[in-house]
């Protein structure tokens, strides 16, 4: 995780330091060695920090802890410095250009700094522990007359590793949830484990605990796939094989590029789920809906939403696709979402035709924070246009 990532980190610690340190001894040009030395020890100990998380051979050290320590020292003291480096810099300029002698960028830093701190705190210690159930009626034209009023619960993302370290109690509480709403159907949209299917054995009598009249459903999210511990194939294979049965195992149906038809009388629709979109020689819509009419309603789970306008919506074959994947970015500050910048459609729904698309923010993440968007599960009513 921190090895994709090492580059900005390393600049964002150095290049900031640079900048308050030149900053700095223009004011006191007479500041002692071994203050400036004390000035960049924090910034070394976390390069060095950074380093080490960057060499280890998996996603994340099986120990989560050290991730979120270091993601939390970023926010108290990298980013400060960076948002200072940033605001007093361009005050600066602004000062030589226009021939001011107060540097307005160093008060706007200040503001921002402490709105940082804020954030950081109310992230991992409220926002993360928070469950909304955000129910939503979408409407089709095409919607079976015996499936009017269909209620399916949606979850996703539920990284249970990193809940259960958290809190054990939060995972119960949200299936507890779920199970409240007395859905016709449940379906998870994948992302179950951070990155091991040794995660779920402490929680598959929750898992199991989940009931629907018609079941629960599920499909792969790219940390299902075991492909985040350096392992050799074989093992990943192993590793993938034990995440799915341990699915079957609390009793759901796992779709791997396959589709299930759902009945009342003669009513039906189709339950389909595909393989997680951007994972080589997984994902495959023509197998997933091999046998489906043109003309049936359709319901797609798919993990990564970004399929949804690559290869689902221009089939017109699908309905309603249910996504995840994106956490909502979680964090989201006066409706900006950092996954906007990466994801057309990143949370909420979307229409474009006769196809709709559901993204929901999920319940957890690797790393335990959530700010302006709350961990989720989501209550979804179908009904037939009148």
């Amino acid at each position: 995780m921190i090895a994709r990532i090492i580059i900005p980190i390393v600049l964002s610690i150095v290049l900031s330091d640079l900048y308050i340190d030149w900053h700095y001894r223009r004011r006191h040009p007479n500041c002692r060695w071994w203050m400036r030395a004390l000035w960049w020890m924090p910034g070394v100990l976390l390069l060095g920090y950074a380093v080490a998380l960057a060499t280890i051979r998996n996603f994340v050290p099986d120990d989560l802890i050290w991730v979120n320590v270091f993601m939390v020292l970023m926010g108290l003291v990298v980013v400060p410095k960076v948002l200072f480096a940033l605001c007093s810099g361009v005050g600066f300029v602004c000062c030589r250009l226009t021939g001011g002698h107060r540097n307005w960028g160093n008060l706007l830093a200040m503001v921002l700094i402490l709105g940082n701190w804020y954030v950081l705190a109310y992230g991992f210690e409220v926002g993360i522990d928070k469950l909304e159930v955000r129910r939503v009626d979408l409407y089709f034209n095409n919607l079976p007359d015996a499936f009017e009023g269909y209620r399916i619960v949606q979850f996703t993302d539920a990284h249970v590793g990193t809940l259960e370290a958290r809190n054990v109690g939060l995972l119960k509480r949200d299936l507890d949830s779920i199970n409240a709403q007395r859905p016709d159907l449940i379906v998870f949209t994948g992302d179950l484990q951070n990155a091991q299917p040794q995660e779920l054995y402490p929680v598959s009598g929750l898992l199991a605990s989940l009931k629907a009249r018609d079941g629960v459903m599920s499909v792969l999210g790219n940390h299902d796939y075991s492909k985040y511990v350096h392992a050799s194939p074989a093992v990943e294979a192993a590793n993938r094989a034990e995440t799915i049965a341990q699915q079957r195992r609390c009793g759901w149906r796992v779709l791997l590029n396959e589709h299930a038809v759902l009945r009342r009388g003669q009513d039906s629709i189709v339950i389909a789920g595909e393989q997680n979109y951007g994972d080589p020689d997984s994902a495959n819509f023509e197998k997933t809906m091999h046998g489906v009419g043109r003309q049936a309603f359709t319901i797609m789970l798919q993990h990564n939403p970004a399929a949804w306008d690559a290869t689902i919506v221009p089939t017109k074959r699908v309905a309603l696709t249910l996504s995840g994947h994106t956490h909502g970015g979680q964090m989201s500050v006066f409706g900006w979402r950092p996954t906007r910048w990466v994801y057309a459609e990143d949370y909420g729904h979307y229409e474009r035709g006769e196809s709709q698309l559901f993204v929901s923010s999920g319940l957890g993440g690797l790393v335990p924070f959530r700010f302006g968007i709350s961990p989720e599960i989501v209550v979804i009513t179908l009904h037939k246009t009148k």
